[in-house]
Protein backbone atom coordinates (compact mmCIF):
# COMPACT_ATOMS: atom_id res chain seq x y z
CA UNK A 1 0.00 0.00 0.00
CA UNK A 2 1.19 3.49 -0.83
CA UNK A 3 0.19 6.66 1.01
CA UNK A 4 -0.46 10.25 0.02
CA UNK A 5 -0.89 13.48 1.93
CA UNK A 6 -4.30 15.11 1.95
CA UNK A 7 -3.78 18.41 0.18
CA UNK A 8 -1.46 20.72 2.08
CA UNK A 9 -1.91 18.88 5.39
CA UNK A 10 0.50 16.47 7.04
CA UNK A 11 -2.15 13.73 7.19
CA UNK A 12 -1.22 10.67 5.13
CA UNK A 13 -3.97 8.39 3.87
CA UNK A 14 -3.81 5.07 2.06
CA UNK A 15 -4.35 5.32 -1.68
CA UNK A 16 -7.22 2.88 -1.24
CA UNK A 17 -9.76 3.67 1.47
CA UNK A 18 -12.59 1.46 2.67
CA UNK A 19 -16.10 2.89 2.39
CA UNK A 20 -19.19 1.66 4.19
CA UNK A 21 -21.86 3.15 1.90
CA UNK A 22 -24.35 0.51 0.67
CA UNK A 23 -22.40 -2.26 2.39
CA UNK A 24 -22.24 -1.98 6.19
CA UNK A 25 -25.45 -3.00 7.94
CA UNK A 26 -26.93 -3.87 4.54
CA UNK A 27 -24.81 -6.31 2.53
CA UNK A 28 -22.31 -6.73 5.37
CA UNK A 29 -23.21 -7.69 8.93
CA UNK A 30 -21.06 -7.77 12.08
CA UNK A 31 -18.99 -10.95 11.72
CA UNK A 32 -18.18 -10.31 8.07
CA UNK A 33 -17.52 -6.64 8.84
CA UNK A 34 -14.97 -7.63 11.48
CA UNK A 35 -13.11 -9.76 8.94
CA UNK A 36 -13.16 -7.03 6.29
CA UNK A 37 -11.93 -4.25 8.59
CA UNK A 38 -9.24 -6.46 10.08
CA UNK A 39 -8.02 -7.44 6.62
CA UNK A 40 -8.15 -3.81 5.50
CA UNK A 41 -5.76 -2.84 8.28
CA UNK A 42 -3.51 -5.82 7.49
CA UNK A 43 -3.33 -4.65 3.87
CA UNK A 44 -2.31 -1.14 4.91
CA UNK A 45 -5.64 0.64 4.48
CA UNK A 46 -5.74 3.33 7.17
CA UNK A 47 -8.81 5.35 6.10
CA UNK A 48 -12.35 4.17 6.89
CA UNK A 49 -15.17 6.27 5.46
CA UNK A 50 -18.75 6.37 6.74
CA UNK A 51 -21.64 8.78 7.34
CA UNK A 52 -24.51 9.26 9.75
CA UNK A 53 -27.03 8.67 6.97
CA UNK A 54 -25.62 5.32 5.88
CA UNK A 55 -28.43 2.92 6.75
CA UNK A 56 -29.83 5.42 9.25
CA UNK A 57 -26.76 5.35 11.49
CA UNK A 58 -26.42 1.57 11.50
CA UNK A 59 -23.19 1.65 9.46
CA UNK A 60 -21.57 3.83 12.13
CA UNK A 61 -22.94 1.60 14.90
CA UNK A 62 -21.46 -1.46 13.21
CA UNK A 63 -18.07 0.25 12.99
CA UNK A 64 -18.47 1.16 16.66
CA UNK A 65 -18.45 -2.55 17.46
CA UNK A 66 -15.15 -2.97 15.62
CA UNK A 67 -12.89 0.08 15.58
CA UNK A 68 -12.34 0.69 19.33
CA UNK A 69 -10.35 -2.54 19.61
CA UNK A 70 -7.65 -1.14 17.31
CA UNK A 71 -4.90 1.39 18.08
CA UNK A 72 -6.58 4.76 17.51
CA UNK A 73 -3.38 6.47 16.40
CA UNK A 74 -3.09 4.17 13.37
CA UNK A 75 -6.34 4.71 11.52
CA UNK A 76 -8.42 7.56 10.14
CA UNK A 77 -12.20 7.72 10.39
CA UNK A 78 -14.33 10.11 8.35
CA UNK A 79 -18.03 10.71 8.79
CA UNK A 80 -20.54 13.19 7.43
CA UNK A 81 -23.73 15.12 8.10
CA UNK A 82 -26.43 16.86 6.09
CA UNK A 83 -29.17 14.37 5.20
CA UNK A 84 -32.27 14.07 7.45
CA UNK A 85 -31.87 11.67 10.34
CA UNK A 86 -35.50 11.96 11.47
CA UNK A 87 -38.68 13.88 10.65
CA UNK A 88 -37.63 16.75 12.94
CA UNK A 89 -36.89 20.02 11.08
CA UNK A 90 -33.76 20.51 13.21
CA UNK A 91 -32.37 17.08 12.37
CA UNK A 92 -31.04 17.89 8.90
CA UNK A 93 -28.93 20.38 7.00
CA UNK A 94 -25.83 22.25 8.09
CA UNK A 95 -27.08 24.56 10.81
CA UNK A 96 -24.88 24.98 13.89
CA UNK A 97 -27.33 22.83 15.85
CA UNK A 98 -27.51 19.96 13.40
CA UNK A 99 -23.75 19.86 12.83
CA UNK A 100 -23.12 19.84 16.58
CA UNK A 101 -25.79 17.23 17.31
CA UNK A 102 -24.68 15.08 14.37
CA UNK A 103 -21.01 15.02 15.31
CA UNK A 104 -21.82 14.02 18.89
CA UNK A 105 -24.29 11.35 17.74
CA UNK A 106 -21.79 9.93 15.24
CA UNK A 107 -19.06 9.75 17.87
CA UNK A 108 -21.44 7.97 20.23
CA UNK A 109 -22.32 5.39 17.57
CA UNK A 110 -18.68 4.97 16.57
CA UNK A 111 -17.63 4.77 20.25
CA UNK A 112 -14.80 7.21 19.57
CA UNK A 113 -13.80 10.49 21.21
CA UNK A 114 -13.07 12.28 17.95
CA UNK A 115 -13.36 11.79 14.18
CA UNK A 116 -10.42 12.57 11.94
CA UNK A 117 -12.41 14.07 9.07
CA UNK A 118 -15.88 15.58 9.08
CA UNK A 119 -17.54 16.09 5.70
CA UNK A 120 -20.44 18.36 4.86
CA UNK A 121 -22.36 15.69 2.95
CA UNK A 122 -23.91 18.24 0.61
CA UNK A 123 -24.12 22.05 0.44
CA UNK A 124 -27.00 23.48 2.47
CA UNK A 125 -28.62 26.50 0.78
CA UNK A 126 -30.91 27.02 3.79
CA UNK A 127 -28.09 27.64 6.28
CA UNK A 128 -25.77 30.65 6.13
CA UNK A 129 -22.39 29.38 4.98
CA UNK A 130 -20.60 31.38 7.69
CA UNK A 131 -22.74 29.67 10.35
CA UNK A 132 -21.76 26.26 9.02
CA UNK A 133 -18.07 27.14 8.84
CA UNK A 134 -17.92 28.65 12.30
CA UNK A 135 -19.69 25.63 13.83
CA UNK A 136 -17.13 23.31 12.23
CA UNK A 137 -14.27 25.50 13.42
CA UNK A 138 -15.63 25.39 16.98
CA UNK A 139 -15.78 21.58 16.89
CA UNK A 140 -12.20 21.48 15.64
CA UNK A 141 -11.12 23.72 18.52
CA UNK A 142 -12.97 21.39 20.91
CA UNK A 143 -11.05 18.40 19.53
CA UNK A 144 -14.18 16.61 18.31
CA UNK A 145 -12.96 16.68 14.71
CA UNK A 146 -9.46 17.19 13.34
CA UNK A 147 -10.02 18.14 9.70
CA UNK A 148 -13.05 18.88 7.57
CA UNK A 149 -14.11 18.62 3.99
CA UNK A 150 -16.88 18.94 1.45
CA UNK A 151 -18.82 16.39 -0.55
CA UNK A 152 -20.55 17.06 -3.87
CA UNK A 153 -20.09 20.85 -3.56
CA UNK A 154 -19.64 22.99 -6.65
CA UNK A 155 -16.35 24.71 -7.42
CA UNK A 156 -17.85 28.10 -6.52
CA UNK A 157 -19.06 26.80 -3.16
CA UNK A 158 -15.64 25.33 -2.38
CA UNK A 159 -13.91 28.58 -3.32
CA UNK A 160 -16.30 30.70 -1.25
CA UNK A 161 -15.85 28.46 1.81
CA UNK A 162 -12.08 28.79 1.56
CA UNK A 163 -12.29 32.56 1.20
CA UNK A 164 -14.49 32.94 4.29
CA UNK A 165 -12.29 30.64 6.37
CA UNK A 166 -9.15 32.54 5.42
CA UNK A 167 -10.81 35.89 6.13
CA UNK A 168 -12.10 34.76 9.53
CA UNK A 169 -9.05 32.76 10.55
CA UNK A 170 -11.06 29.54 10.71
CA UNK A 171 -9.89 26.06 9.71
CA UNK A 172 -10.24 25.70 5.96
CA UNK A 173 -11.55 22.56 4.24
CA UNK A 174 -8.74 20.18 3.38
CA UNK A 175 -10.50 17.56 1.29
CA UNK A 176 -13.40 17.07 -1.11
CA UNK A 177 -15.35 13.85 -1.67
CA UNK A 178 -16.97 13.76 -5.12
CA UNK A 179 -18.42 11.02 -7.29
CA UNK A 180 -15.56 10.31 -9.67
CA UNK A 181 -14.73 7.45 -12.00
CA UNK A 182 -14.01 6.73 -15.65
CA UNK A 183 -17.71 7.07 -16.42
CA UNK A 184 -18.20 10.22 -14.32
CA UNK A 185 -15.33 12.63 -14.94
CA UNK A 186 -17.13 15.97 -14.56
CA UNK A 187 -15.04 17.17 -11.60
CA UNK A 188 -12.06 17.56 -13.92
CA UNK A 189 -13.60 20.71 -15.44
CA UNK A 190 -13.81 23.00 -12.39
CA UNK A 191 -14.07 21.13 -9.09
CA UNK A 192 -10.76 19.28 -9.12
CA UNK A 193 -8.82 22.43 -10.19
CA UNK A 194 -10.57 24.45 -7.45
CA UNK A 195 -9.49 21.89 -4.85
CA UNK A 196 -5.90 21.82 -6.09
CA UNK A 197 -5.73 25.63 -6.16
CA UNK A 198 -6.99 25.80 -2.57
CA UNK A 199 -4.63 23.15 -1.23
CA UNK A 200 -7.35 20.51 -0.84
CA UNK A 201 -7.06 16.82 -1.53
CA UNK A 202 -9.73 14.63 -3.12
CA UNK A 203 -11.03 11.28 -1.91
CA UNK A 204 -13.64 10.13 -4.40
CA UNK A 205 -16.52 7.74 -3.90
CA UNK A 206 -18.04 5.26 -6.36
CA UNK A 207 -14.72 4.71 -8.19
CA UNK A 208 -16.07 1.61 -9.94
CA UNK A 209 -19.38 3.24 -10.88
CA UNK A 210 -21.40 0.87 -8.70
CA UNK A 211 -19.51 -2.11 -10.12
CA UNK A 212 -19.98 -1.36 -13.82
CA UNK A 213 -16.23 -0.87 -14.23
CA UNK A 214 -15.46 -4.35 -12.92
CA UNK A 215 -16.78 -5.81 -16.17
CA UNK A 216 -19.12 -8.20 -14.36
CA UNK A 217 -22.15 -6.80 -16.20
CA UNK A 218 -20.63 -7.55 -19.63
CA UNK A 219 -23.34 -8.17 -22.20
CA UNK A 220 -25.98 -6.86 -19.82
CA UNK A 221 -25.94 -9.93 -17.59
CA UNK A 222 -26.86 -9.43 -13.93
CA UNK A 223 -24.80 -11.70 -11.64
CA UNK A 224 -26.42 -13.15 -8.56
CA UNK A 225 -25.52 -11.12 -5.48
CA UNK A 226 -24.67 -7.99 -7.48
CA UNK A 227 -26.18 -4.58 -6.77
CA UNK A 228 -28.21 -4.81 -9.96
CA UNK A 229 -29.79 -7.99 -8.55
CA UNK A 230 -30.70 -6.29 -5.26
CA UNK A 231 -34.13 -4.62 -5.36
CA UNK A 232 -33.05 -1.99 -2.83
CA UNK A 233 -29.80 -1.09 -4.63
CA UNK A 234 -30.45 -1.58 -8.34
CA UNK A 235 -31.73 1.97 -8.78
CA UNK A 236 -28.11 3.12 -8.54
CA UNK A 237 -26.96 1.06 -11.50
CA UNK A 238 -29.70 -0.16 -13.86
CA UNK A 239 -29.38 2.75 -16.29
CA UNK A 240 -25.73 1.78 -16.82
CA UNK A 241 -26.46 -1.95 -17.07
CA UNK A 242 -28.82 -1.20 -19.97
CA UNK A 243 -26.25 1.00 -21.77
CA UNK A 244 -24.81 -1.39 -24.35
CA UNK A 245 -22.27 1.14 -25.62
CA UNK A 246 -20.90 1.67 -22.11
CA UNK A 247 -20.65 -2.07 -21.47
CA UNK A 248 -18.81 -2.53 -24.76
CA UNK A 249 -16.26 0.12 -23.81
CA UNK A 250 -15.75 -1.54 -20.43
CA UNK A 251 -15.01 -4.78 -22.31
CA UNK A 252 -12.36 -2.96 -24.35
CA UNK A 253 -10.85 -1.62 -21.13
CA UNK A 254 -10.44 -5.22 -20.03
CA UNK A 255 -8.01 -5.90 -22.87
CA UNK A 256 -5.77 -3.08 -21.66
CA UNK A 257 -6.00 -4.38 -18.09
CA UNK A 258 -4.74 -7.80 -19.17
CA UNK A 259 -1.47 -6.27 -20.38
CA UNK A 260 -0.82 -5.16 -16.78
CA UNK A 261 -2.00 -8.47 -15.32
CA UNK A 262 -4.87 -6.55 -13.72
CA UNK A 263 -8.62 -7.01 -13.76
CA UNK A 264 -10.80 -4.40 -15.44
CA UNK A 265 -11.79 -3.08 -12.01
CA UNK A 266 -8.21 -2.83 -10.79
CA UNK A 267 -7.19 -0.84 -13.86
CA UNK A 268 -10.20 1.45 -13.40
CA UNK A 269 -9.06 2.19 -9.85
CA UNK A 270 -5.43 2.62 -10.88
CA UNK A 271 -6.49 5.14 -13.54
CA UNK A 272 -8.01 7.37 -10.85
CA UNK A 273 -4.74 7.38 -8.91
CA UNK A 274 -2.81 8.64 -11.95
CA UNK A 275 -4.70 11.93 -11.88
CA UNK A 276 -3.34 15.00 -10.05
CA UNK A 277 -5.06 16.07 -6.86
CA UNK A 278 -6.30 12.60 -5.87
CA UNK A 279 -5.40 11.68 -2.29
CA UNK A 280 -7.33 8.44 -1.98
CA UNK A 281 -10.17 6.55 -3.60
CA UNK A 282 -12.97 5.16 -1.47
CA UNK A 283 -13.98 1.67 -2.54
CA UNK A 284 -16.57 -0.48 -0.87
CA UNK A 285 -16.33 -4.25 -0.56
CA UNK A 286 -18.79 -6.80 0.72
CA UNK A 287 -16.18 -9.57 0.95
CA UNK A 288 -12.54 -9.88 1.93
CA UNK A 289 -11.77 -11.07 -1.60
CA UNK A 290 -13.18 -7.87 -3.14
CA UNK A 291 -11.12 -5.80 -0.71
CA UNK A 292 -7.93 -7.68 -1.57
CA UNK A 293 -8.61 -7.16 -5.27
CA UNK A 294 -9.12 -3.40 -4.85
CA UNK A 295 -5.87 -2.96 -2.96
CA UNK A 296 -3.86 -4.25 -5.94
CA UNK A 297 -4.55 -0.94 -7.71
CA UNK A 298 -2.25 0.91 -5.32
CA UNK A 299 1.15 1.74 -6.76
CA UNK A 300 0.26 0.82 -10.36
CA UNK A 301 1.83 3.07 -13.01
CA UNK A 302 -0.08 3.23 -16.28
CA UNK A 303 1.90 3.99 -19.43
CA UNK A 304 1.19 7.32 -21.14
CA UNK A 305 0.12 5.53 -24.33
CA UNK A 306 -2.42 3.49 -22.39
CA UNK A 307 -3.72 6.58 -20.60
CA UNK A 308 -4.46 8.00 -24.06
CA UNK A 309 -6.30 4.82 -25.03
CA UNK A 310 -8.34 4.88 -21.83
CA UNK A 311 -9.15 8.55 -22.34
CA UNK A 312 -10.43 7.75 -25.82
CA UNK A 313 -12.68 5.02 -24.45
CA UNK A 314 -14.04 7.21 -21.63
CA UNK A 315 -13.64 10.83 -22.80
CA UNK A 316 -14.22 13.82 -20.57
CA UNK A 317 -17.69 15.13 -21.40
Amino acid sequence: MEYRKIGNTGLKVSEIAYGSWLTFAHQVELENAKKIVNRAFELGINYIDTADAYNGGDAESLLGEILPRYNRSRYIVASKAYWPMSDAPTDRGLSRKHITDSVHASLERLKLSYMDIFYCHRFDPESPLAETLEAINDLIRQGKILYWGTSEWTADQIIEANEICIEQGWSSPVINQPNYSLVKRGIEHEILPACINNGMGTANFSPLAQGILTGKYSGGKIPEGSRAADDSLKRFIMDMVSDTDLLSRVDELGSIAKSYDLTTGQLSLAWILQNPGISSLIAGASTVEQLESNVKASGVKIKAADMIKIDALFPLQ
